[in-house]
């Protein structure tokens, strides 16, 4: 249907936390600005949310206020729906509902997607609908629209990301002052980086959320979350990011995603990186993400992952992107996933027993001759090549001592072969910690 250029696109938002409210701020104060650039004004008209005072005070009587969001998505004044209410529950049956009845949908809900985003994108392709969720990878870092539109041209080789930055925040205090993950967190928590309860963070699950939406538009896969190896950085040590300083890397908790021939890798965890690298040096709670490309070659986008006002920029980005394209026939929109929806392809992710990179291994063992010599030799068998080791001198009364080693690229089940066979030898006490290494080159 042809809409007057002039008329205002009525937005109805559900939620008005830390971006809802940073949505609304950014939305009235550059109301002129963005009005130009989207053809025609951006109005939110309608709030829902439990908190009915907060509603209020956050809106300023400027929109109508609800503790109902059903109410929003069944208003037929409503052209938009922003979503900001986080999780899998009820925020998914009113973003259906929302497509259902016509309704566009901007979301920065990555859980959402990341386990529900097939279903999802289905049902706006069958109503005709646009679902906008640049906010929900990177916060203010428009790295959805540079996969799915900036690098269209190229054959997308890897991604890997800093994407939360809890995480990275902990990960930064702990190098810097040499403390434990325990202390760390307290502090964070007390900073208000961390949650009260910090799971979903620090035992990389959001960053699991992030990567699965943005391998599918890199790849043109289908959203595998459950496919996805996580770990977090909560049983990192901090003797590890001293011994990685000391090799020239550094420790950083990363989402990597890789086309490889017969799959793809999907896979988080804590990750030794050159500290030359420009990603290696992000520090804070900042995000960045590091694309590969064929034609391209490596671009990294860099800024704020979360807060009011950087999601909100990318919300609004996305209300601006639909209004601008809203009266386009469907089948010329930019489609959700970058690749159009039937050309979708079918390729396994790999196991991590495929998965191929270099590792860093750190061995506490007695201290005598030969110990060296048994453990290459377990290493060379399973075709793993070393590239550089750190042998710590006892301490005075000592019998045991520590070797670290980093491992040229070898495959991930030929390494933990290799371990068990080293953890079996008399020579070699307790478990090997075991961290893997990317040269991002």
């Amino acid at each position: 249907m042809q809409r007057n250029p002039m008329k205002p696109i009525h937005v109805g938002l559900l939620g008005v936390g830390t971006v809802g409210g940073g949505t609304f701020t950014v939305l009235s104060r550059n109301e002129a600005e963005i009005t130009r650039r989207a053809g025609r004004p951006i109005r939110i008209v309608q709030v829902a949310d439990k908190n009915i005072e907060l509603a209020k005070q956050v809106t300023g009587g400027n929109a109508a206020v609800t503790d109902d969001a059903f109410a929003v998505v069944n208003n037929p004044e409503i052209d938009i729906v922003v979503e900001l209410i986080g999780g899998y529950g009820v925020a998914k049956d009113l973003v259906m509902k929302a497509i259902e009845n016509g309704k566009h949908v901007v979301t920065a809900n990555k859980a959402l997607l990341a386990v529900h985003g097939n279903e999802i994108f289905a049902a706006a392709q069958k109503h005709g609908v646009m679902v906008g969720f640049e906010a929900a990878v990177a916060g203010g870092i428009p790295i959805i629209k540079a996969l799915r539109e900036g690098l269209t041209a190229n054959r997308i080789q890897w991604i890997a990301g800093i994407i939360n930055g809890t995480t990275n925040f902990i990960l930064s205090e702990m190098r810097d002052k040499g403390l434990s993950f325990d202390t760390v967190l307290k502090e964070a928590q007390r900073l208000g980086y961390a949650e009260a309860d910090p799971t979903f963070d620090v035992e990389g699950v959001d960053a699991a959320h992030k990567l699965t939406i943005m391998s599918a538009i890199a790849f043109g896969i289908p959203m595998q979350f459950d496919q996805a190896h996580i770990e977090g950085i909560s049983k990192l040590e901090a003797a590890d990011i001293k011994y990685a300083e000391q090799l020239g890397y550094r420790i950083k908790l990363l989402g990597i995603t890789k086309r490889r021939s017969k799959g793809f890798e999907l896979r988080v965890h804590p990750t030794l990186i050159p500290a030359k690298r420009l990603i290696a040096n992000v520090e804070g709670a900042m995000n960045a993400v590091l694309v590969q490309g064929d034609a391209v070659g490596s671009t990294l986008y860099y800024g704020k992952g979360a807060g009011a006002e950087p999601t909100a920029s990318a919300v609004i980005a996305d209300l601006v992107d639909v209004t601008r394209m809203e009266t386009a026939d469907p089948e010329n929109r930019v489609p959700h996933l970058a690749f159009q929806p039937d050309a979708v392809a079918d390729m396994p992710i790999l196991p991590m027993a495929e998965v191929e990179c270099g590792y860093y291994l750190r061995m506490h063992v007695e201290d005598k001759p030969g110990v060296l010599a048994d453990i290459t030799r377990i290493l060379a068998d399973q075709q793993i090549s070393i590239d550089a080791m750190i042998q710590r001198e006892p301490a005075e009364g000592e019998q045991q001592t520590d070797i670290i080693m980093l491992t040229h690229v070898a495959r991930e089940k030929q390494v933990d072969a290799a371990i068990a066979r080293i953890e079996a030898l008399p020579v070699v006490t307790g478990k090997i910690i075991r961290l893997r290494l990317e040269n991002l080159s």
